[in-house]
């Protein structure tokens, strides 16, 4: 790999068009050689001020480019796929948000395929895993001086959702990184799932069912519960509380300064993920982009997007039938042990 990497940024969205920013003015070693989208206006106003980079429509014409090697995927789930298996074919560093693919199946084929190669190359967008309170979290668990984790208490909650946002995507599309965060603390496969629909909120569009209370375990009996609430109206907070056997530790919530003035006192709560994780996304993507340069990987794996997508599918099913459901994976091949 060579010094520097050449990225082509496929998907110019929100998500798209803060990497490419991210990557122009703050990540060292990787720089944007291309923007795609299937808007090109859209494509060439994310690379306005860029020098050297181009505007496409095609990710087959950003892969076909010899400058380019390395690909960053920002486009929606259902896309995935076809990207990740025309940059594995080329052997190409991947950092690819999540969701590695929409579902279990399609995600275990991407993990197949990754196997062949006989080397890593995709790393997940599981930003949480780089946020210093979490980072901090994780430390306390590992170092063992509060005994055993017991047990999170985790809330998720959005001011509001776009247009077209399910009520499965609560649970694929917010729910999501709570697995994959839980895995990541604790180090366990989450076992079961199980959904429960209580009072819903009135500001909740139709077809929501918001909020809902959702409960985890793991291989080793750990006990997880997520508040997955998505129009909260007051702001964006993700908050963890974890129990152990000697204490209990508190992350997120309520950030910032905290003033007394004119007779009131209070703080500010970020308006959005960007926001609140925009220093994990920065820390993410240097990660990313130094392991790259070493033929590496610098965080989540396939097989971390594979194992969150089976989780997400007993979610949605635990959803429909308030049941607890066992999460069907399949054994972890060696590559990722």
């Amino acid at each position: 790999m060579s010094d520097s990497l050449r990225v082509a940024v496929i998907g110019a969205g929100r998500m798209g068009a803060d990497h490419v920013q991210r990557l122009h003015t703050r990540i060292h070693g990787a720089e944007v050689g291309a923007v795609v989208d299937v808007d090109l206006a859209r494509a060439q106003a994310a690379i306005a001020g860029i020098e050297d980079a181009v505007a496409l429509t095609s990710a087959d014409e950003a892969l076909a480019r010899d400058d380019i090697n390395a690909v960053l995927i920002a486009t929606p789930g259902f896309l995935h796929e076809d990207i990740l298996y025309k940059a594995l074919e080329k052997d190409l560093p991947i950092l690819c948000e999540k969701p590695l693919t929409p579902d279990a199946a399609s995600a275990w084929k991407v993990v197949e395929a990754e196997q062949k190669l006989g080397h890593k190359r995709i790393q997940v967008g599981f930003m949480r895993r780089y946020d210093a309170d979490y980072a901090r979290l994780g430390a306390l668990i590992s170092g063992g001086d509060m005994g055993e984790l017991l047990m999170l208490h985790c809330a998720h909650r959005n001011p509001d959702t776009p247009p077209g946002f399910t009520n499965e995507m609560l649970i694929t599309d917010s729910v999501v990184h709570e697995f994959d965060v839980i895995r990541f603390l604790t180090g366990e496969e989450i076992t079961t799932v199980q959904v429960r629909l209580g009072k819903a909120t009135r500001n909740a569009p139709e077809g929501q069912h918001d909020p809902q209370h959702v409960l985890i375990e793991t291989a080793s009996g750990i006990l997880a519960d997520v508040e997955i609430y998505v129009n909260a109206q007051f702001g964006y907070e993700v908050a963890t509380q974890a129990s152990f056997e000697e204490g209990i530790v508190n992350i997120g919530g309520d950030s910032g300064p905290y003033i007394r003035r004119a007779g009131r006192w209070g703080g500010e709560v970020t308006p959005g993920f960007i926001e609140r994780f925009g220093t994990a996304y920065d820390v993410e993507v240097q990660a990313w982009a130094d392991a790259a340069r070493k033929g590496e990987i610098g965080g989540p794996t396939a097989w971390d997007g594979y194992a969150t997508a089976a989780c997400c599918e007993a979610g949605v099913e635990a959803q429909k039938s308030g049941e607890k459901v066992k999460v069907q994976l399949n054994a972890k091949p060696a590559l990722y042990t």
